[in-house]
Formats: C-alpha cells, structure tokens, sequence
C-alpha cells in the first residue's frame, strides 16, 4: 500500500485509539501527572471541543468594572493615605472641624486622582499593545488549507505558518522549515535579551515531509503543564501512522519557537501551538516584580509613625483636659454655649477637635514631593552624558525611579566576572595536548611553531584533540556566499574554540541534521552525531556520540571543567603535566577546557541508547534521569588536553574597585569560574590586594567535617595576624559554600562578616541569589551587578539591581533598577547620584515635616525647586574622595538624631512665632485674621531664611524660588484682600501700613534664626565634619586635593570616634547626638576611617565585636 492511500486509514485508526483513551478522566489524570495532551490538527472544533484557553493575550491589570475599587484599595494599602482620609472624614463632621473640609480632601483627591490617572494611563497603554497583538493576522491550516485568522484565535493543537521575520504568536513546537535539513534561525531578545540569533531545529520525524502532507499531519504532543522556564521543554512527540510507528520521539527547548520571538533567515516555518495566551512560557514570566522599600522609606515610615503616637499622646492629654475644663468652668462663663444635656459622643468632641489641629504634624505634601523629585533624580541619571558609552551606543537607564537614594547608602556589592567585570570577548591563547604546552613562549598557541610543526607532521594527539574542538559543541555553522565560514554559537567559549580550530586547519563547515562535515587538513571528512549530552550546570561538562563514516567506529566526545572531567578518566591516566597546566593557566587568569574521548562498542552502546531514550522521553525529572545516564556513558575516558582561553578586564574595572573600597564598600565576587582563575581575576582587579598587604584564606572542603575544620583555621588564622593589619579576604567555592551555609552558618557569618572582599567560585545562580539574601539579612545596604540571565536572580533579589547591557543581551539589564554599559560608570553612579540623591531625598523630608509643624499647608515647590539642585560639594570633590560617603551609608542625614533636630527647630520656631506676635499686639485692638496673618508671615519668613542656610550651592532658581516664594505670599494674599465678600478683605493693607508688622518680622527673624545660626558656626568652626572641611576648602578658592597634610590633624581629629568600615561599636548601642547640622558622630552606625586618610584598625577590634548597631 502507498504511502499516501494509507493516510486515511491510518488517521481513522489512531483517532478511534485516541478517543478511547480519552474515556478516562484526563482532567485528574493531568493534574496527576502534571502534563498536557496536545492533539494536533485535529480539525473540526465542534467535535473536538477546546479545553484549553486561546491565543487572547491580556497584560492589563484592571477592567472597566474593577478600576475603581482595586485602585483604590491599592492607594489606602499605605499608612499615610489611610490616615489623610481618616482626617479628611473628620472634617466632615460640621461640630470639630476648624477648617473648610475642603482644605484636607481637595490635596487628597487630586493626589488620589493624579495616581489613578497615571495607572488607568499606563495600563491603557497595555492594553493597546495587547490589542494590536491579539488583532494581527497569522496563517493557520484549517481543513488541510492555509487560512487567515486573527492571532486571538489560535488554539493549543492548530498548525501555525510563520514567514521571514514574522513574530511568533504562542508558543510552538516545530514541525516543518524551508531548510531541508530542517534548520530555522529565531531572535529571541524579547523574551531573552540575548541578540544573537538561536537556531532551532525540526524533530527528526518530521524532517523532510512534503508540504502537503503537512498540512494533514495527525499526532499528539506529552508535554509539561505551562511553565515560565524558557530554557527548558521536556516533552515526547507521537506522530500517527502512515507518519511514523507510535514511537515517542523526545523533544526540547530546541525543537520550539517561544512566543514574540522572530523569524530570521528561514522563508518559512510551521509548528503546532502547545501553549497560547497567558499559559506561554512568555506570559506566565510576566508580572510586575515587587516593590523596593529603600532606607530612606523605611525610616521615614518609622518616624511618620512616631510622629502619630506623638499626636495622639497630645491629643489625649488636650482632650482629657478639654472636657475636665468644660465640666468644671464651662457653666460659669455666660457667653459660651453649653446645653445641659449633652449627647453621649460629646466626651470625644472636644479630643477629636485637638486632633483634626493636630493633623498637620504629618504632610500631606512630603509624598508628592519625594515622588517628585525621585522622578527627576532618575532623569539626572539618564541625562549623565559621563554615563555614555560611545562604543556600544549604551546610555544608562533608571528603570526603577523610587530608589535612587538607595545607591547612596550601598555597603556591600555583589558582582558577577564574566561579562561584568570582563569583556566577555574570547581569545583562544594557550593548550596543552597530551602534557605538551604550546603558546607559553608566545603568548598564543596559534602561532607557536611546535604546533604548526606537529600539524604539518600530523601528529595524532593533536588532530584528535582539534577533532574534538571542531565537533563537539552546539555551533552552527553559516556558509556564506563567497564560501567563507561563520558561526554562530550561544556560547561564547565555544565560539572561540571552534574559530582556534578553524584557524589551525580542522574546520567545521556545515551540520545537516544528525551530520557534520569536517574539512581536516583540506580533506572532507564526516561524522554522524547519534546523541548530544547536552551540559547542565551540575554535570559541567557535555558530550557526543558520534560515528565516523569513513571507519564506521563509534566514539565519545567530551569537554567541560576540570573538576568535571578528571573524575571520569581511566584509573591509568598520566593527568599530572594537564592538572599543572590547568593550575599554571588559571593562575593567569584564563578560563580552562579539558578534553577527552574513547571509542565504544557497538553493543555497549545499542544498550546505553535504550535507556538514553526512555530518560530523554521522560516528562517528569527528565534532567535527573538524563544525568544518570550520561553517567553511565562518560567513564573511562582518555585525557587529550586542555584549552586556555582570554577574557580580557574592562577598562576601568580597577581603578572603580579601588575607589569604592576607600568609600567603605565591601565586594564580593559570585562567579562559576574555577578557583584560581577567579582569585587571579580578583588580584587584577584590586579585589585583593597582594601579600604582604593582602591576605586570602582559603575555605576548602568536600565533607561536612573538613569545611567546620577549614572556617576553624581560617578564624585562628585571623587572630593570630591580628597584630598586622591588613587587607583580609576568602575564597570559597560552591560545594563548600552549600555545606558551610547549612551546617556552620554562624561560623561562616562570623568569617564573612570580618573580611572585606570574598570570592565565591563555582557557584550556580540559585546560589548567588541566596548569598544576596544572607548579606541583606545582616541588615546591610546590598547591590547586585550582572550582565547575564543566570545574574537576574540575583539582581532582583539585591536592595539595588543593576544590570550592564553586555554581549550576553539584555535579560539583567531590564530586569534591574538600573542599567549601565559598562561596569566603570558604576562609581560615578554611586559616588556622585546615590550620594546626592540620599542628601537631597534626607534634607527634604525633615524640612517638609519641619514647616508642616509650623503651618497647615505651604506649596510643595519651594523644597522641591531648592533642593533637588543643591550640591553640599563638587562632583570632582566627591570623586576624589570617596570615603565621604560613609555619611550615606551610616544614614548620618536622616535617623532619629537628625530628625531630632528638626523636631526641636520646628518646636522652637512656633513657640518664637507665638509669643512674639502675642507680646507685640497684646495692645492692639487686631482682629483674629490679622494675628493669624501676622504669625503666619512670620513662619514663612522663618521657613525662607531656614532653607537658605541649609542651601549649600546657590544657584539663579533656587534664588527665585526661596526669595520668589516670599514675594508670592505678599502678592496672594494682597489679591485676597481686594475681595469684598471674603474673609481677608482689606486685612493685609492695614497690617503692612503698620510699623509694628515690619518690627515683628525682624524679631521673629532675628529670636529664631539667631540661635541656630550661632550653633551651626560653632559646629562648622570648631567641630567641623570632614564635608565641612572639604567645603572650606572649596570655597576658598583650593582644590580640595591639595594642602590636605597641612589639615590631616584636624581631620584625625574630627574622625577620632571612627573605626574600620566593617566595624560598629556594640557599646555606642542606639545613642543619637541631636543635629541641627553634619556631625560625626551623631550617626547611625559608628563608621570608617578618616574621610580623607584611612585610620587603619586592627584586627583585635575586628575580632572582638564584629556587631552591627541599626537603628530599629
């Protein structure tokens, strides 16, 4: 029978099979197993009904009917907004209320309504896209005909055709392509970030079936239940006869194209949608991550929250004593309206009426402002043109805009190597093959005369060894039209390796489906790939099966660490002259490769092919099942060699690391490097510094016992040096680590928290988050940097993520807080934006609470406009000395101590206002709108004079807007005046014609800046911080790097009471000096050395208490 006349017979047979599997309960059955059944092209949808959902993307997060309601318990989910509309019911109440009503719910409904606006406008906008995604038109087959439908109304099983450069609508598994080996390219940095185009490949069944037959291809798909790990897809493929037996072929991530990714350089590709809509692997990874709560927020959470238990302290006093007045003399005074049966809420009249006075204690204008300029402390960032990379036409980005002054405060960064602190650009440098070493005189084994000679000879070691370079690896090669090779690889290293093999003669010029071709030494040589153990990041280390077609032998390949490969070698094995070589590259900082291989037996591998195929069909636990395979086949291995490669420092990476460790900023170094590549890459990069001023211990182990026996001599081995101080760091390595986390946490904690620097080699992604995790539970301030999707973990994990847009895409950069092109913008970043905006973020929110204390309401532009430009020194000041940022980091500008300050100002200026004005009209016949105004131009006369003594830079705005904001207030209130029908009328003309108003003024000015006045001199003459010495400096005219030994006295002097960054001293505990300006020590934590010179501290202080003081 033909092929083609048994295409009916057999669709009918399998669909009968089908349906009396489908009599059991599938819906139990798959939640059991959790896996889906996907039938595809199963035609007509009235027979088949759907059961899963369709294409109908939605990003949205509200609907017509839900807006309202869900935003707005999302706007009262926060403190302050509860409690302005708690004051903004009160004023309802005719009987308390003192004021218009409107005064409190008109600023809460504008507030309310400008962020629901802001919502409905974004989210409309996702809904737009949404729309224009769901609407576009995709080509699917319909009946055994090519049909046009809109995207929305693809289903799981439909055959979807996708043309050159078409945007893939759900998630697909690929069944057919224009290339006869059945090869497509896809560009996945939408989902992925990663630029270089992705090849995927059709499941061998359906390689090379006829178009025709493609549109009638019957089957069905075992695959996961809808997952958001798009680098992973364990499924089975069954075809239905004539197609194929009924023999599962197993598939992957490769055999798929993901939703939005494109079609490159393939005329045409199909496949069947096995997820749709939100259940892709695309829209189960999106969603919002959470919110970062920064330093700055919590402490002002802490300190609204002691301002209301503040207010209701007084209110209760006021109350109680209110109603023992009303009870007691409220009857004897004739003009006061007292009934003699009062309603039995008339005990909390007199309470609630204190409260609603009261409730100008907490600004409604401090959230407006410090969203404000939050949002132009990000535009600053983007605007940094000394943020640029030109090369790679980078700019940086603030995509979180509610944390800037979280950079400011940063204590420890975690950064990754490769790509971070590298290039990530591959250079193949050095090899040995067989014990003999070649490149070590050259500096690059390409050019090194004994392999050339070896080549020519052809010598069989190393035409093996670059036969293995050649062929076992994931690159694709790309014959271009003039015939030159290209490849195109995921991989960088193997990039790298391939082109080094190409170059020395053994090229790998094509893969047509299980085949790669081979030019070695001008003769064409091919070789059939029967398995690919593909590399996990637990084997560390891949392989292939192949067969020579010339000799018909069958050998394993295998590349991977050395750590991995050394393990599986044959008991015989001279590893010794590799082993050295691998150490002697390693200590240059190359990354290593080791080689080996073995030829197999025909009936030792018909026997591993079986259960290699029942464990790559396995839906469930499929990686576990597959590794202990592939264990099974790489055994007994021959050594061939190892390979060296370069990834060159970034330029700058030095210098950057030096200058934010004087900042007192830890580093730690989480990579997947072996050990000594990544403590050579440490030493480059001032990480460590090198003996005698340096010292790295060393945390070894593979047993619980030896890793508690290793952090004991690396402790002992502290106390014994601690009489010479020094430059302490620890490498430790990833299986290490997991043992030391789990059975000798407090020893480990103990260990990181002495040592400055630390190097984590070996670690896996999962681990990176975690050492993330446990440094911010030490409470201090963390940032995360990666350039790659293995960091993204922990960039969002870290307080502050960022993200450098490098060669391996831009997953980490959008999934950060902040995006850069190079890691050197990483100081300016911290040094001179976090550190203004934590001053600025500081300085703002006490003054907004200040002249909220002092009066109800002021307009929110005068902190705004003089702030958010005010600089306390010079960008070129702050770089060269970066050690002044310990006053951000031990939050010096804004903790209970400087809050205090401000609190007692306020407190002073109100009881200046009050009695002056009450002393000086005591005779006067003035109306209560004429006192009112009276003291009210006296606070803002206070509030204008407070703000230009706490401006340290003047500039042409911050003129108009201090002194403009005094005019404004005569101007405003003038115009009231001249309005007949209210309250105001002709009240400002008749006090400014008096010669009293104008004298109060001056005393008020004179009584209440005075004393502050006198105390911030004395501070700034005779207890000068270092800023202050530094702004001296400045504004006489020096640079502030020279004549600096002629003030180191008086700087040591100044700093006495600081210690290592590392250190706070337990018995300082939680004592605040109460500020009115920068102090030394009235600080949150007792830190570093002097801001100009280092005071070095010894390891004995270390040791001896190595506590945190935080504020709580």
């Amino acid at each position: 029978m033909s092929y083609r006349s048994t295409f009916a017979e057999g669709e009918r047979a399998a669909f009968q099979a089908l349906e009396m599997e489908k009599t059991e309960d599938w819906d139990d059955k798959r939640s059991r197993m959790r896996k889906r059944f996907v039938d595809i092209n199963y035609g007509d949808r009235n027979l088949y009904p759907d059961i899963y959902c369709d294409n109908k993307i939605s990003n949205t997060k509200y609907n017509v009917i839900n807006f309202l309601p869900k935003n707005l318990w999302e706007q009262f989910s926060r403190f302050m907004n509860k409690y302005f509309l708690l004051i903004a019911i009160l004023q309802l109440w005719p009987l308390i209320t003192p004021v218009n009503p409107a005064s409190t719910w008109g600023p809460l409904i504008l507030i309310f309504a400008v962020s629901a606006s802001k919502e409905a406008w974004d989210d409309y906008n996702r809904y737009k896209l949404d729309k224009q995604a769901n609407e576009r038109d995709v080509w699917v087959v319909k009946k055994g005909n090519k049909t046009r439908i809109k995207a929305q109304d693809i289903h799981v099983g439909d055959i979807v055709w996708l043309r050159e450069d078409d945007e893939v609508p759900c998630d697909l598994v690929l069944l057919g392509s224009s290339d006869s080996q059945g090869f497509c390219f896809v560009e996945t940095a939408a989902i992925d970030g990663e630029i270089d185009l992705k090849t995927r490949v059709v499941p061998p069944p359906c390689i090379g079936l006829p178009l025709d037959l493609l549109h009638k291809i019957k089957g069905v798909i075992e695959c996961p239940l809808p997952d958001k790990d798009i680098r992973r897809f364990d499924a089975n493929l069954r075809l239905l006869p004539p197609f194929i037996d009924t023999d599962y072929c197993p598939l992957t991530i490769d055999h798929t194209l993901l939703q939005s990714c494109y079609l490159r350089n393939t005329e045409w590709a199909c496949g069947v949608a096995v997820y749709t809509g939100n259940e892709t692997k695309l829209g189960m990874s999106k969603g919002l991550p959470a919110p970062k709560l920064t330093a700055v927020d919590g402490m002002i959470d802490k300190l609204t929250g002691a301002i209301f238990i503040f207010q209701l302290v007084v209110v209760l006093i006021l109350g109680i004593a209110g109603d023992a007045w009303k009870s007691a003399e409220a009857d004897k005074i004739w003009y006061v309206k007292h009934s003699k049966k009062a309603p039995w809420f008339d005990f909390f009249v007199i309470p609630l009426r204190f409260e609603l006075l009261c409730s100008i204690m907490i600004p409604i204008s401090i959230k407006v402002s410090l969203d404000f300029v939050k949002a132009l402390y990000a535009k600053f960032i983007d605007w940094d043109l000394q943020m640029y990379d030109e090369k790679t036409d980078t700019p940086t980005v603030a995509t979180n805009t509610a944390i800037s002054e979280d950079l400011g405060q940063v204590e420890y960064i975690l950064t990754d190597k490769t790509g971070t602190l590298t290039e990530n650009v591959m250079i193949f440098k050095r090899c040995c093959i067989k014990g003999v070493c070649y490149g070590n005189s050259t500096g690059d084994a390409l050019t090194d005369s004994a392999l050339k000679r070896g080549l020519t000879e052809k010598n069989p070691d190393i035409v093996k060894f670059l036969t293995v370079m050649a062929v076992c690896n994931t690159v694709v090669p790309i014959l271009s039209s003039n015939g030159a090779v290209s490849y195109k690889a995921q991989s960088q290293d193997e990039e790298a390796l391939v082109n080094a093999a190409a170059q020395l003669r053994v090229v790998l010029l094509s893969k047509r489906g299980a085949t790669s071709e081979v030019k070695l030494f001008g003769e064409i040589k091919e070789y059939e790939v029967l398995d690919l153990l593909e590399f996990t990041s637990d084997r560390k280390r891949m392989s292939v099966v192949i067969r020579d077609s010339d000799t018909r032998k069958l050998m394993l390949l295998s590349k991977g660490a050395d750590e991995a490969i050394f393990p599986v070698l044959c008991s015989d094995q001279p590893v010794r002259a590799v082993a050295d070589a691998v150490e002697t590259y390693s200590k240059l900082g190359l990354r290593t490769m080791c080689f080996a291989w073995r030829e197999l037996k025909e009936d030792e591998y018909t026997k591993w092919s079986f259960k290699f195929k029942d464990a790559s069909s396995s839906v469930i636990e499929r990686e576990w099942k597959m590794a202990e395979v592939c264990q099974l086949m790489e055994a007994n291995l021959e050594l061939l060699g190892v390979t060296a490669i370069e990834d060159k420092l970034q330029e700058g990476v030095p210098d950057t690391i030096e200058t934010l460790r004087k900042a007192g900023i830890n580093f730690w170094m989480l990579t997947g490097d072996k050990h000594a590549t990544a403590v050579q890459i440490a030493l480059s990069c001032n990480f460590v510094l090198p003996e005698p001023a340096g010292q790295l211990l060393h945390v070894q182990g593979s047993t619980q016992q030896e890793i508690a026996v290793s952090l004991e001599r690396v402790l002992c081995t502290m106390q014994i040096s601690s009489t010479e101080p020094k430059d302490v760091a620890f490498v430790i390595d990833g299986w290490a680590l997991e043992i030391a986390l789990k059975h000798h946490y407090e020893a480990f904690t103990e260990l990181a928290t002495l040592c400055r620097t630390a190097i984590c080699c070996r670690v896996t992604p999962s681990q990176k988050a975690q050492l993330v995790e446990l440094v911010k539970s030490w409470e201090f301030r963390t940032l995360a940097i990666g350039d790659g999707g293995n960091d993204v973990r922990m960039i969002q994990e870290a307080h502050v993520g960022v993200g450098i847009s490098g060669r391996e895409g831009l997953q980490a950069a959008r999934a950060s807080d902040f995006s850069i092109g190079k890691f050197r913008f990483l100081k300016r970043l911290i040094l001179v934006h976090g550190r203004y905006s934590y001053n600025r973020t500081a300085f703002l929110s006490q003054y907004s609470i200040y002249k909220s204390l002092l009066i109800c309401f002021i307009q929110i532009f005068i902190p705004v406009m003089v702030n958010v430009l005010d600089k306390d020194l010079s960008e070129s000041t702050v770089l060269q000395h970066p050690q002044i940022l310990y006053y951000c980091q031990g939050g010096r500008l804004l903790n209970p101590s400087t809050f205090a300050g401000w609190f007692g100002k306020s407190l002073f200026h109100a009881t200046i206002v009050f009695l002056v004005t009450i002393h000086v009209y005591a005779n006067e016949k003035s109306e209560i709108e004429e006192l009112s105004i009276v003291a009210l131009s006296g606070c803002i006369w206070l509030q204008a004079f407070v703000i230009a003594l706490e401006t340290n830079s003047f500039t042409v705005l911050q003129h108009i807007a201090i002194w403009g904001n005094l005019l404004a207030f005569y101007v405003v209130n003038f115009i009231v005046s001249m309005v007949p029908w209210g309250g105001m009328y002709t009240v400002m003309f008749r006090i400014c014609t008096q010669p009293s108003y104008w004298l109060t003024m001056l005393l008020i000015t004179f009584l209440g800046m005075g004393p502050v006045l006198a105390l911030k001199y004395f501070r700034f003459i005779y207890r000068p911080s270092a800023i202050n010495i530094l702004q001296q400096l400045e504004r006489s005219c020096l640079t502030p790097s020279s004549n600096l030994s002629s003030l180191e006295s008086n700087l040591k002097q100044t700093d006495k009471d600081l210690q290592s960054p590392n250190l706070v001293q337990a018995d300082v505990g939680n004592v605040y000096e109460p500020l009115l300006g920068d102090s030394a020590s009235g600080s949150k934590r007792i830190l570093g050395p002097s801001s100009v010179e280092f005071l070095p501290s010894t390891p004995q202080k270390m040791l001896s208490n190595y506590s945190r003081s935080k504020i709580q």
